[in-house]
């Protein structure tokens, strides 16, 4: 596991493993619960494929009442359970416990109504980011979250991580696009927040459960807003000579009033990769590239274009190419849709980092990467959301070479600093999951953290839920707010802080 270390597993709990795996059995009869080793090798890891681990068994439901019955006998047997989607978070969000149930929510995966009029479409967590946009493009509708994963990643797991993707600048993260949520807490209650209104009564607990990463419950039925596709839609491609005079072109477009409907920029390693894998016409020469879409009326779409070629131009673009159909649209996205694939074949390993910065700052920021670069002796390819800040560098490794994962991990530790330095944050749309969690001192003091997880006690005052995540320490419920460190002496040392 590197330098990522996780609570001591529970002696007691690993004891009593063929009981609990017996309990579950008869909860999710069939073959609902998967015990040999072999076959659970496949969720040894999620997208953070530098750490592994087993878990203790892994239990597939397909009914509501089976996720209420495991939760609940999970809670009043002390069990830790972590929820997983389709396995592809980037921050180890869904790496298991060896004292833990792993909760595969895959079996739900069915669109279970669409709604035109009121411009929703109730889904279950399993079903993919792209399914939901399948199920309704033929009457002109799309579902605008569009992570890079989008072929893969399910609904639930967006939820998790408030995940984003390239029309994030224009048309929001998944919090701005889901309505409503059926979930299971911990003690297996079954709860509904939300719905198709508009409007949230009371605390706005949608908002909270978008972006917990595990913590607080497990979604079983969600309802998404739904937009009509836009009547024109055409990207440009904008090569640059540097990334300084990429990022000045970011900002000068948003200073300008327009606002996409996506730009994304990718570095010279990214572009070349990207190129190699997809031939989608990059520019090989370009030390920067931006790939910015335009969607609305016609009119509009050539009016913005035109104003964005005269910025690209005050910004030393040496290669402007505006697409003519919508295949070459397309072909224009594949590549960057296909870049973390095509830095795969460049590098044996790779680490995703996910932090967000001020726009302005994106100079400095590219500038600081590739001063990091050499400190750390690794390369780095830069593929991120333009728009929006949020960056996505690829540090590129060896695992098989001594000492290359963790001068890996320290480059991206560095990374994040940076980010934070600027006035940006730790993550964007990745979570924090192990990734981060001991970065979260960077961003927040001790009070902030306490105060975050008094939330995670209302929800789950036994910290059975995904435990070991986000928090870099573990305070008891009970204690909370009432530690104080006295002449250098902690108070309850027997409480797991890891």
């Amino acid at each position: 596991m590197s330098g990522i270390a996780m609570p001591k597993p529970s002696d007691a709990v690993l004891a009593r493993r063929r009981e609990i795996v017996a309990a579950l059995s008869e909860i999710v009869p069939g073959e609902g619960v998967i015990d040999a080793d072999t076959e659970m090798r496949a969720y040894e890891t999620d997208g953070l494929t530098a750490y592994r681990q087993l878990p203790l068994v892994v239990v597939l439901p397909e009914t509501v009442d089976q996720v209420s019955r495991i939760l609940r006998y999970c809670y009043e047997n002390d069990v830790k359970v972590v929820p997983r989607g389709a396995g592809t978070s980037l921050s180890g969000g869904a790496l298991p416990l060896a004292d833990g149930v792993l909760l595969s929510m895959m079996k739900f995966n069915q669109v279970l109504e669409i709604d035109y009029e009121n411009r929703a479409v109730v889904v279950q967590p399993g079903v993919t980011n792209l399914g939901i946009t399948r199920a309704v493009e033929e009457e002109g509708f799309y579902y605008a979250p569009d992570p890079s994963s989008q072929i893969a990643c399910s609904i639930g797991g967006n939820i998790a991580e408030n995940s984003g993707g390239v029309h994030c600048l224009k048309y929001g993260l998944t919090t701005n696009n889901v309505l409503g949520l059926q979930m299971v807490l911990m003690t297996g209650e079954v709860i509904r927040i939300g719905g198709k209104h508009l409007d949230s009564e009371g605390y706005d607990m949608l908002a909270l459960m978008t972006g917990s990463e595990g913590l607080l419950g497990v979604v079983t039925e969600v309802t998404v807003r739904i937009l009509q596709s836009p009547e024109t839609a055409r990207a440009v491609l904008i090569g640059f000579p540097s990334s300084e005079d990429s990022g000045k072109c970011v900002a000068d477009i948003i200073g300008a009033g327009i606002i996409p409907g996506g730009m994304e920029m990718m570095d010279k390693p990214a572009i070349h990769a990207a190129e190699d894998f997809v031939h989608a016409g990059y520019p090989r020469e370009a030390e920067a590239l931006l790939i910015v879409e335009l969607d609305g009326p016609e009119a509009e779409v050539d009016h913005l274009l035109s104003r964005i070629e005269e910025i690209a131009k005050a910004n030393k673009a040496e290669t402007i190419r505006v697409s003519n159909s919508e295949e070459e649209r397309m072909t224009f996205w594949a590549g960057r849709k296909a870049a973390f694939p095509a830095v795969g074949r460049i590098s044996p390993d790779y680490l995703c980092m996910d932090g967000t910065i001020p726009r302005k700052e994106l100079p400095k920021v590219l500038a600081g990467m590739r001063a990091l670069s050499e400190k750390h002796g690794l390369r780095v390819a830069n593929v991120f959301h333009a728009g929006d800040g949020n960056l996505h560098p690829l540090i590129l490794y060896d695992a098989n070479k001594p000492g290359e994962l963790e001068a890996a991990e320290a480059f991206g530790a560095d990374i994040l600093k940076l980010c934070v330095e600027v006035g940006g944050v730790l993550t964007g749309e990745h979570g924090v999951g192990i990734e981060k969690r001991d970065l979260m001192g960077e961003m927040f003091s001790e009070d902030d953290l306490k105060q975050q997880q008094r939330v995670k006690c209302a929800f789950d005052e036994k910290h059975l839920l995904n435990p070991g995540k986000v928090f870099p320490t573990l305070h008891r419920c009970a204690e909370l707010g009432r530690m104080h460190v006295h002449k250098g002496k902690l108070p309850f040392p027997d409480i797991p802080r890891f």
